[in-house]
């Protein structure tokens, strides 16, 4: 990185480049109404192309800290996404170091909202996938240590993952030897996301079994989504004796709403779930799951993060920390409780 490329933009640029004042700028990325929308855009752009950090950068590039990491989420919804905010910020807070949290789910403007936050923080580790773009973040690593965890890599960044494919593929497998044929997977598979890996784990493990691959009915994994696919599977007769579930939230509302509807779980069609929520041991039959180590990714990314802002280099491989699936009822195959390592 050269010396100009490390040089900070002023808000005197932005406003000069955007042909708008120092307070428009303000405004703008503060997120007030009043900017009208062109020139709104004008600013924004004007911020993209001078890779601009409003407040607390140059604060930042002077050597002085704020003692803070930023950690950017889809949404706090749900336990995945609690589960790793909390192990960030009990990792943080015993390095003595606050979080400040953007959340770049649908809606908003998270460009705007994350600029903000780098100028506020020493670094930001960006968790799961979000509306938050690979380019901005790759903008925001030429002047901010940051990483990725549970989304894709950032070329250069550290990476950290909770292994997905292998897991997806040996719980596939599972479901194959118990019998299974009709399999579907319920979830949304986007690019680069988990719930894509497990996806591309299922497909390799029926192709590995000269089976057809599984249709997939994608949803966002949320319970209503799990409650409406099993009033499908009853009012359209779907021929399925499996269903795969991109997480446990889907899962457990596709089978309570399977069972009112006089669908036998797991006698006519198995249903498995990932993340391994608490719920998950007390439903009945408990529910076949793979357990993330969450909170080790959650911890680890903040450990990381304080690491680059100390001057560490970027690791040169992912880190995958390995997930282990748990065999409980919902599966049919009577095994309850076990689990096995996948690293």
């Amino acid at each position: 990185m050269t010396q100009d490329s490390k040089r900070a933009a002023t808000i005197y640029a932005v406003a000069r480049k955007a042909g708008v004042s120092t307070a428009t700028v303000s405004r703008t990325l503060a997120g007030s109404e009043k900017v009208a929308p062109r020139t709104r855009q004008l600013v924004l752009d004007a911020v993209r192309d001078l890779n601009y950090l409003p407040d607390g950068a140059a604060r930042a590039l002077a050597g002085r800290r704020t003692n803070a990491l930023g950690l950017v989420l889809p949404d706090i919804d749900g336990p995945y996404y609690s589960a790793l905010l909390v192990a960030f910020e009990m990792a943080a807070s015993e390095l003595g170091l606050s979080v400040v949290i953007s959340l770049a789910g649908q809606g908003g403007d998270p460009e705007r909202a994350v600029r903000v936050l780098a100028g506020n923080v020493d670094g930001i580790a960006f968790m799961a996938r979000s509306t938050a773009e690979d380019r901005l973040i790759a903008d925001i690593a030429r002047r901010k240590p940051v990483l990725t965890a549970a989304r894709a890599r950032i070329p250069g960044q550290d990476a950290l993952y909770a292994e997905n494919q292998q897991a997806a593929a040996r719980l596939t497998g599972h479901l194959v030897e118990a019998g299974r044929r009709r399999l579907a997977f319920l979830g949304r598979p986007e690019l680069n996301s988990d719930i894509g890996a497990r996806h591309r784990g299922v497909e390799n493990a029926l192709e590995a079994a000269g089976l057809a691959p599984a249709p997939v009915y994608e949803v966002d994994s949320v319970e209503a989504q799990g409650v409406l696919m099993a009033r499908r599977i009853v009012d359209e007769g779907l021929d399925l004796d499996a269903v795969i579930c991109g997480n446990d939230e889907l899962a457990l509302a596709l089978m309570h709403e399977l069972q009112d509807l006089g669908v036998d779980v797991p006698g006519r069609i198995a249903v498995t779930g990932w993340d391994d929520v608490l719920a998950a041991r007390y439903v009945r039959p408990g529910l076949t799951t793979v357990a993330q180590p969450v909170g080790e990714l959650g911890a680890l990314a903040a450990r990381r993060l304080v690491a680059l802002i100390d001057g560490g280099e970027p690791l040169e491989e992912p880190v995958v920390l390995p997930s282990r699936i748990v065999h409980r009822g919902s599966c049919g195959c009577g095994r309850d409780g076990e689990g096995s390592e996948l690293s």
